[in-house]
């Protein structure tokens, strides 16, 4: 079969590895769409274990089953999670499961971008969802970057008539924009350095766009009834969007992490005021099985619409162009790669 391997961010090549065997208590699945995720072509991140196949955002058709599976069955069509969790450790049963360790040592083999996929065991009893028949395969890559969403905006307690600015408008913050509005948000106000992407957020259904070199606290606050907001989410990964965040939030308000920096990089925060304030700072990272369960139903019922933010259908023989595309980020929002399209 053919991967495309990953050597840098530059460098992704065609390649044959044989189809992987499975064995008892596993899955075969036959990769018919794979999204190209930001963390993808984050070079820091992913040099270190290079050469790989990535991708991990998957809509599949299983092929084979391995003795011992009885819930699934050739021909049904499935999103599966590549990192899931333990279920059992204490980290899991205190509801933070994209921490457990675990959830950071499993994966498919190769990796979404190839022909066809193993499931190892443990994936297949927890990290394996039915696609209905609503949702296409294209939809099926959205699970784990929606469920991602859910889950940080579970844990800002996002409310109903809540402010949100969204500080980038890539993949990831128009999820975050569609869910905030699927949720009832109040005002939503986006920025990025993309017009290409502004006006998509506008299209989208944000309130307000911004320009991120403009002034943003004041654009802010001259869109919110001269106030911060009650929600901020950051979706880029340059330290300037963050001390944006820290200046636009309001009394009470949320800082939701939802991008990292770069390694190494450190935010002052003054400390003293946020105390006062009542300002809560929040990391967010991964999806859980339940989170990409309500995923799946957001899409059935049409209240996240994502096919919209389809940009780009390539074969696995782009995957190259792909990568460039999702890296420059200029006039594109998702990148499919299609390992069977002809």
């Amino acid at each position: 079969m053919r991967v495309a391997m990953y050597y840098n961010n530059k460098d992704v090549r065609i390649e044959e590895q044989p189809i992987p065997r499975i064995g008892p208590g596993e899955i075969l699945v036959k990769v018919w769409a794979s999204g190209i995720c930001g963390s993808d072509v984050m070079e820091w991140y992913r040099i270190k274990k290079a050469p790989l196949v990535l991708g991990h955002e998957i809509g599949g058709e299983i092929v084979e089953v391995g003795e011992g599976v009885n819930q699934y069955k050739i021909g049904d069509r499935v999103f599966v999670s590549h990192h899931i969790p333990c279920n059992t450790c204490r980290w899991c049963l205190k509801g933070y499961h994209t921490v457990c360790e675990t959830l950071h040592t499993t994966n498919y083999d190769p990796g979404g971008f190839a022909e066809y996929i193993r499931i190892p065991r443990l994936n297949v009893d927890r990290g394996v969802f039915i696609l209905p028949k609503e949702l296409s395969y294209e939809d099926g890559t959205f699970v784990e970057p929606l469920g991602c969403v859910l889950r940080g905006q579970r844990m800002a307690r996002l409310k109903p008539g809540y402010s949100v600015l969204i500080l980038g408008s890539g993949i990831s913050g128009l999820l975050h924009l569609f869910l905030a509005k699927a949720l009832g948000a109040g005002r939503i106000i986006t920025t990025d350095i993309n017009d290409y992407r502004l006006r998509a957020a506008n299209e989208f259904g944000a309130e307000v766009v911004i320009n991120a070199h403009d002034d943003v606290l004041a654009r802010v606050r001259e869109a919110n009834d001269g106030n911060p907001v009650d929600l901020v989410i950051i979706c880029a990964g340059n330290l300037s969007v963050f001390q944006q965040a820290l200046q636009s939030v309001d009394r009470g308000g949320t800082v939701l992490f939802f991008a990292p920096t770069d390694p190494g990089v450190e935010l002052p925060v003054p400390v003293n005021e946020f105390w006062r304030n009542g300002i809560t700072l929040l990391p967010s990272y991964g999806a859980s099985p339940s989170d990409c369960v309500q995923a799946i139903e957001l899409m059935r019922s049409g209240r996240v619409p994502v096919s919209k933010m389809i940009t780009h259908r390539l074969g696995l023989e782009d995957t190259a162009l792909g990568f460039k595309l999702v890296e420059e980020a200029k006039e594109c929002i998702k990148v499919i790669i299609e390992p069977h399209k002809t």
